[in-house]
């Protein structure tokens, strides 16, 4: 069978290969760090109380809709580890709660009724909410000008009240593509209401890892995928070309070869590791995140997981027993020089406000994660410039989730792009395999 190397060890370059090892292909992995995952995982942590715990490097959560990510799941054997919730929580500022939850009607009304009866948004906000959810059924693969229109023009162009866009469409599309509305490209915009909320009764069912991110990649999950070789804290330093095709890889001094190589790599890092690609990526942007542990002296809430209204922090997640408390913040640009002190008591103190228990609890320890370069910003015009899997040269592919898998940056994007890039050796060695899963509708 032919053997193929994958550089780089998160979400896109572990999807190819756990397609391409059951598919019976010989596969290398190298990955720089000492762990899987990339930027979706989870690293031990020591706190001042010298206790050292594996911590997730920020919260990351799925929607039922992602099925390439849920097949990826599969193929580890750990899709029994991911905890689906049919109610999504909103609370204001004072504590008042919100539920978001599927009724009986069929898609795409099974969130009307409930979606009536929330309490942080008023009658003349829901109706217009309602008119511009309609419009992306209407507009939604039919409209060409949406990637080069932003979201929060679409939503003036929809006429959304500052309070809709402030208290609906801002937490739940900021979240999910990691930019804020003014800097979001439209289509991707539309593309969440639609196939999370619109197109089937079960794709808004929000999905949470019940382990640390780390845990779904762990060893033992690899046992069953024998052709798969796993090589961490192997640092690829370049990959050499010869004669029109890559010929190898170096990492700490030594070659190895394959007849196809995987580049799953972030984009900034492309340039120096196959110059010879020529890939131009003047005017790409990142966008981070920020995430932040928080660990009081008793529970602070029962809820597992809550949007947060009208402050900094956008979503909390509850670790453990109400006692561990993540915070996450997308696009967080505005917080990046901010100190990690300042970050802990901004956190602390907004908590506070929605979650009354946290304002008598004592606060044992925090932790503070600035991923910088968490994702690249989705802004207009970057479609028709985010690359295919395949290259100039017919043995390197690429994959990542700043390449054209046909979704914003999210985990579903990188396992796509993983599946894609699988595909694509298969088909160039005669033996074309279906990976990828389309959209549910």
């Amino acid at each position: 069978m032919p053997r193929v190397i994958i550089v780089g060890g998160g979400l896109a370059g572990l999807a190819a290969a756990a397609a391409l090892g059951e598919a019976g292909f010989e596969v290398e992995l190298f990955e720089a760090r000492p762990f899987a995952g990339g930027r979706a995982t989870s690293f031990p942590w020591a706190g001042p109380d010298e206790q050292t715990r594996l911590i997730d490097n920020c919260q990351h959560v799925l929607l039922r809709c992602c099925a390439n990510l849920l097949d990826f799941y599969e193929r580890l054997g750990v899709a029994g580890l991911i905890r689906f919730y049919r109610e999504f929580y909103f609370i204001e500022p004072g504590g008042r709660v919100s539920l978001l939850a599927a009724g009986r009607l069929p898609a795409p009304w099974h969130l009307t009724l409930s979606f009536l009866g929330v309490k942080f948004l008023g009658f003349e906000d829901k109706l217009a909410i309602l008119r511009a959810v309609a419009a992306v059924g209407r507009e939604y693969r039919r409209r060409q000008e949406l990637d080069r229109m932003t979201m929060l023009e679409w939503l003036e162009e929809k006429r959304q009240p500052g309070r809709a866009i402030g208290r609906f469409w801002r937490p739940v599309l900021v979240s999910a593509v990691n930019e804020e509305l003014d800097r979001m490209a439209a289509r991707y915009g539309l593309q969440v209401i639609w196939l999370g909320f619109l197109a089937s009764a079960q794709g808004y069912e929000l999905g949470v890892p019940a382990v640390p991110l780390g845990e779904l990649y762990r060893a033992e999950a690899w046992q069953r995928l024998e052709r798969v070789r796993l090589r961490l804290r192997a640092a690829v330093d370049r990959v050499v070309f010869r004669g029109g095709r890559a010929a190898a890889v170096v990492s700490a001094g030594e070659t190895a070869s394959a007849d196809f190589y995987i580049l799953a790599v972030p984009f900034e890092r492309l340039a120096g590791l196959a110059p010879e690609l020529g890939m131009d990526f003047t005017g790409w942007e990142h966008s981070p995140i920020t995430g932040i542990h928080l660990w009081y002296d008793r529970p602070v809430t029962e809820l597992p997981h809550a949007t947060l209204l009208d402050r900094t922090i956008q979503w909390f997640f509850n670790k453990a027993e109400g006692r561990h408390i993540q915070v996450v913040v997308s696009a967080s640009r505005k917080l990046l020089d901010l100190k990690r002190s300042e970050l802990v008591e901004l956190a602390r103190g907004e908590l506070a406000e929605f979650l009354p228990s946290a304002r008598s609890a004592r606060l044992e320890q925090a932790h503070v994660i600035k991923e910088v370069r968490a994702t690249f910003s989705a802004l207009p015009g970057m479609e028709a410039r985010r690359p295919p899997a395949r290259t100039g040269f017919e043995n390197v592919l690429l994959a990542g989730d700043w390449t054209h898998s046909g979704w914003p940056p999210t985990m579903e994007g990188a396992v796509r792009s993983g599946y894609l890039a699988a595909e694509a050796v298969a088909a160039a060695c005669g033996r074309p395999v279906r990976f990828f899963k389309p959209d549910p509708a």
